[in-house]
C-alpha cells in the first residue's frame, strides 16, 4: 500500500458509501461526503471500510441454479445459510430446478439434441448433461418435465413458460426496495416461446459464457466482461440497474458498517456491566436506528438492559412500532410540551440518564442523537461510559472533533445496513394512513341507514331492510380516481 501521510489521503477510503472493492475494480472511489476527522490508524485504514452484504446475491445464485458446491466453498461469495433457507421454499426450489435444467441445455445443446434426435434419448437418460436431481425434485413438487417425443426446443420453450408463470411466486423473497421488474427479467428468456429466439439466446450464451456468473444462464441483453456480477450485493444491484439504463443510489441497502465499527460497539457493551440505549427521537431516524440495532449480531444481549425512547408528540409514527422489531426491552416515554414551539426531549433525556446512572446502576450509555447539547450530559457524568450513534448530515464537525479529542467513540447509523427494515416502513405507512383517515372520516353506518330511510320516507319490512343492508351497506368500499380523490361506492365492485 502506498504511504498515507495525512487525512486527505484517505478521503477516498474512509467512512464513505462506496469504498469496498470488488473483482472488477480494485480502486476505491472518492465520494461527495467528507471523511470524519477522527484519529486514523494509518497502518490499517481498511478497517474503516464499510462491509459488504451477500444476502441478495446468495438468494439470486440459488434461484439461477448456481451449483451447491459454490455455496460450500468459503472463498466464494454465495453463503450456504441462504441456500439452506431457500431450499425449504417450494416456489424457490421450482425456479432453481427449472433454471438448472435450462442452463444445462444451453451449455450442451448440440450434444443433447444429437442424443435425442439420433439415439432416441430423453432428458432423464442423459445424466452426463442434465442434472437428474433437478428433474426428480420438480417431479416431487408436481412438475413433470420429461415428455415422450419432445424436441429439445420444445423443452426450452416449456421451461421458459413455466418460469414466466411462476416467477412472481418468489417475489416475497426479494426486498421491497428492489425493482421487481428489473429482477424478474433476469429469469425470462426474451422471445422464449419462439424457436428462433431460443436459438439466438443459445448462441449468445454459448459465445459469451465466460461473462455469465458461474456459467449459469440469465437474461443479459449485451453480455460483457463485468467481473463476477454475483460478487456482492452492491455490485449486483448496480449492474442490474445499469443494464436497465438506471442507477441504484441507496447503498445502505447493500452495505453494512465496517467490522471495526461493529467490533468497537461489541467491545463497549462487553466491557460494561449494564448498558442502556437512550434515543433522542426528535434527532434520530427510526429506520436507521432499527437497522443499526438489528445488525449487531454478536453483541452481548444480556448486558443491554433496555432501549429508552424519549419521544415528542410531533415525531414520526414509526417509533410507536419499534418495540415489536427489537429483541431488547423498549421503554417509550412520550413527552408533552409546555409551549408548542419548545420541546423538552433533551432535558428529559439528560435527567433520565442521570437517574439511570445513580439509581439503577447503569454504567454505560449509548446516546442515539446528533445533538451536540448532549456533550454537557456526557461531561457531567465522568464515571459513566458513553458512545454516540449519530447521523452524518445532522452531526456537526465541532461535535465530532470534541468526541474524538475526549476519546468518546462515535459512529454513524447511516453506515449500517437498512435493507432489513422494509417491514417497519410499511407498517409505519399503514399506521399513518389509518391515523389520517381516522381524523377525517368517522361516522356510524347504522345512523346513516336510519337517516336514509327517514329522509326518503321509504318503508320496508325488517327482512327487506336486512337484505338492503347486506347488499349495499356492508359491501360499500372506497374508490380512488386518477387525481387521488377518494369516494365511497355502495354495492359490490
Amino acid at each position: 500500500m502506498a504511504d498515507i501521510k495525512d487525512l486527505s489521503d484517505l478521503s477516498s477510503l474512509l467512512d464513505l458509501t462506496d469504498t469496498v472493492t470488488d473483482e472488477s475494480d480494485s480502486t476505491p472511489q472518492a465520494q461527495d461526503a467528507p471523511a470524519p476527522e477522527r484519529e486514523i490508524d494509518f497502518e490499517n485504514p481498511e478497517k474503516y471500510f464499510r462491509s459488504e452484504t451477500f444476502g441478495l446475491i446468495s438468494t439470486t445464485a440459488y434461484l439461477l441454479g448456481v451449483p451447491k458446491r459454490i455455496f460450500e466453498n468459503d472463498h466464494e461469495s454465495p453463503k450456504p445459510e441462504y441456500y439452506i433457507e431457500a431450499e425449504k421454499d417450494q416456489a424457490a426450489r421450482i425456479i432453481r430446478n427449472l433454471c438448472m435444467i435450462r442452463t444445462a441445455i444451453e451449455k450442451h445443446y448440440r450434444e443433447i439434441n444429437n442424443e435425442i434426435y439420433y439415439n432416441t434419448k430423453n432428458l432423464n437418460s442423459l445424466p452426463e448433461y442434465i442434472p437428474q436431481e433437478a428433474l426428480t425434485s420438480l417431479a416431487d413438487d408436481g412438475i413433470q418435465i420429461v415428455k415422450a417425443n419432445s424436441q429439445l426446443n420444445d423443452y426450452v420453450i416449456n421451461i421458459n413458460l413455466l418460469i414466466k408463470d411462476r416467477i412472481n411466486n418468489i417475489r416475497t423473497m426479494m426486498p421491497n426496495w428492489l425493482n421487481w421488474d428489473y429482477y424478474k427479467d433476469l429469469f425470462i428468456m426474451p422471445g422464449g416461446t419462439k424457436p428462433s429466439a431460443v436459438k439466438n439466446e443459445w448462441y449468445k450464451f454459448s459465445s459469451n459464457i465466460r461473462f455469465y456468473p458461474y456459467q449459469v444462464y440469465l437474461n443479459w441483453h449485451s453480455p460483457k466482461d463485468s467481473g463476477n456480477i454475483l460478487y456482492n450485493d452492491k455490485k449486483f444491484v448496480r449492474w442490474l440497474y445499469e443494464i436497465h439504463n438506471d442507477e441504484f443510489k441507496d447503498l445502505s441497502k447493500v452495505t453494512d458498517a465496517s467490522e471495526y465499527t461493529k467490533t468497537s460497539i461489541y467491545s463497549f457493551i462487553h466491557n460494561s456491566e449494564r448498558t442502556v440505549f437512550v434515543v433522542d427521537c426528535e434527532n434520530s431516524d427510526p429506520f436507521k436506528f432499527c437497522g443499526t440495532i438489528r445488525n449487531l449480531d454478536d453483541v452481548d444481549r444480556d448486558k443491554i438492559v433496555k432501549v429508552i425512547l424519549y419521544n415528542d408528540v410531533h415525531t414520526t409514527t414509526a417509533w410507536n412500532l419499534l418495540k415489536s422489531y427489537l429483541d431488547i426491552p423498549v421503554e417509550h416515554i412520550m413527552i408533552n410540551r409546555l409551549k408548542e414551539e419548545k420541546s423538552l426531549v433533551d432535558m428529559k433525556l439528560a435527567i433520565g440518564v442521570a437517574n439511570e446512572f445513580h439509581e439503577n446502576d447503569i454504567d454505560s450509555f449509548v446516546i442515539v442523537s446528533s445533538d451536540s447539547d448532549y456533550w454537557a450530559l456526557i461531561t457531567s457524568l465522568p464515571k459513566a461510559k458513553f458512545i454516540v450513534m449519530a447521523e452524518k448530515e445532522k452531526c456537526g464537525h465541532d461535535f465530532r472533533v470534541t468526541l474524538e479529542q475526549k476519546g468518546i467513540f462515535y459512529c454513524f447509523m447511516d453506515d449500517f445496513f437498512t435493507g432489513n427494515v422494509d417491514d417497519l416502513k410499511i407498517r409505519a405507512l399503514v399506521a399513518e394512513f389509518e391515523r389520517y383517515v381516522d381524523e377525517r372520516v368517522r361516522f356510524n353506518v347504522n345512523d346513516m341507514v336510519d337517516t336514509a330511510f327517514l329522509n326518503t320516507r321509504i318503508e320496508l319490512t325488517e327482512a327487506a331492510k336486512k337484505q338492503f343492508y347486506r347488499d349495499y351497506v356492508r359491501t360499500m368500499h372506497l374508490e380512488v380516481d386518477d387525481n387521488g380523490e377518494v369516494f365511497v361506492e355502495f354495492g359490490n365492485k
